[in-house]
């Protein structure tokens, strides 16, 4: 008798297939498809696929099928830009000080950041060379959101009154020999509140960043005649040094008959650059609507987050950005100004674009159309038929923040 072994051995290869059978494993983790892609690093402003795997932007293209990725997102009629950076935020909290932005004034900051798309912030100067590291423990080494600082010349940092006012603590060597030791964080050395007529804290904080090889942020204090804002920016800062609250009309940036000064043209030829920081006291309709018509748009902008900035007419970035849609700037330059820009002015090129290889910071945004109204930090309104609203969060690739579920699975 002869026995055949064909039908039992091919149901055996049925049941246990070999390795060439096994189904491919997507080589995309995650797919945002069918969203407007503006990413002004890569002069990129069209319909555009992003691929995402190991936490980096993998692919970027007009169409990625979605066979080729773990879990496919549809964003259509959204925007996919880069994870929003905020170089202005105030986040040193914890510390129980009443009255000091290294404490109750300050926000924690993944609370604030990522459901207003923004991935990155900069704080800026809310600690200085003698409370850096116990910032670092409490809050930049705990947060989901990347958190760079701007390192306060003053050593106790911005703990208000006198201890802002205290020349003496306003060291450059031991500020720039902690800026070189964590060169990682910090980005840049920031002078504040300073209320005297003495150019000692932009000299010494100039002092800092040059031995340290990192630019200086300003926020120029009290107005005074010994200390006018065209020896600042023409004479006094570097070119890559940041001039902040541009649009607050509180330090002469507009000339009397409401222009803007002819100093900040000149300052901005020397390469100096101009921050928004609208924060709750620093930003003006009267002072930006002119400037923008003027052709004098800022480099960056940013929020001034803290506790009292949130709750007023700044609100979040989303706001902030919605307003400058509203005097008239183009979506695609707004999204600059919070994504590369910003990431330039603190010399971070790694984020604040979607190239390949970069890290997967990716923000999904709505432009929603009403009956709107945005005010300034001085209780002026602006009415607007348009604003943006935060989709979608990813940070390192992962969703952080997803405001209607488009990432989930439908319950039933």
């Amino acid at each position: 008798m002869r026995f055949s072994y064909a039908a039992p051995l091919l149901s055996l290869v049925a049941l246990f297939p070999g390795p060439a059978d096994q189904p491919a494993t997507p080589k995309y983790e995650l797919l945002l498809r069918g969203g407007q892609v503006i990413d002004p690093r890569n002069a990129i402003n069209a319909p555009r696929d992003v691929a995402i795997a190991a936490g980096r932007v993998a692919a970027v293209a007009p169409a990625i099928s979605p066979s080729d990725a773990s879990k496919t997102i549809e964003v259509a009629g959204l925007y996919v830009v880069p994870g929003l950076v905020d170089l202005h935020t105030h986040v040193y909290a914890g510390t129980g000080e009443k009255g000091s932005y290294a404490g109750d004034n300050s926000v924690y900051p993944d609370g604030f950041t990522l459901r207003a798309c923004v991935t990155t912030i900069a704080d800026a100067g809310s600690s200085g060379w003698r409370n850096f590291e116990d910032f670092k423990q409490r809050i930049v080494d705990r947060s989901r959101t990347r958190v760079f600082v701007f390192l306060n010349i003053v050593g106790h940092g911005m703990r208000g009154g006198a201890f802002e006012q205290d020349l003496a603590d306003m060291a450059a060597r031991p500020t720039a020999e902690m800026a070189r030791r964590y060169r990682e964080l910090i980005v840049g050395i920031k002078t504040a509140h300073y209320a005297g007529p003495e150019w000692t804290p932009v000299e010494r904080a100039v002092e800092a960043g040059t031995s340290a090889d990192l630019p200086v942020m300003v926020d120029f204090g009290t107005r005074h005649a010994e200390r006018p804002v065209a020896e600042l920016v023409t004479q006094k800062l570097r070119p890559g040094d940041i001039y902040t609250h541009v649009f607050s009309g509180l330090r002469g940036e507009q000339d009397p008959s409401g222009r803007v000064n002819a100093a900040l043209w000149q300052g901005r030829k020397h390469g100096v650059l101009f921050d928004v920081g609208h924060g709750a006291g620093s930003f003006a309709w009267k002072v930006a609507a002119p400037a923008l018509q003027e052709g004098f748009l800022p480099d960056s902008i940013s929020t001034d987050l803290h506790v009292a900035s949130i709750s007023g007419g700044m609100k979040d970035m989303l706001n902030v950005m919605s307003k400058f849609l509203a005097l008239g700037m183009p979506l695609e330059g707004v999204v600059q100004r919070t994504t590369w820009n910003a990431a330039r002015a603190l010399k971070q090129d790694g984020i604040g674009h979607l190239s390949v290889g970069a890290a997967a910071d990716v923000a999904v945004v709505r432009v929603e159309r009403g009956e709107y109204g945005f005010v300034d930090s001085f209780g002026a309104r602006l009415k607007a038929a348009q604003r943006l609203a935060c989709e979608l969060t990813l940070r390192d690739g992962k969703v952080v923040y997803d405001l209607n579920g488009i990432a989930q699975s439908d319950w039933r």
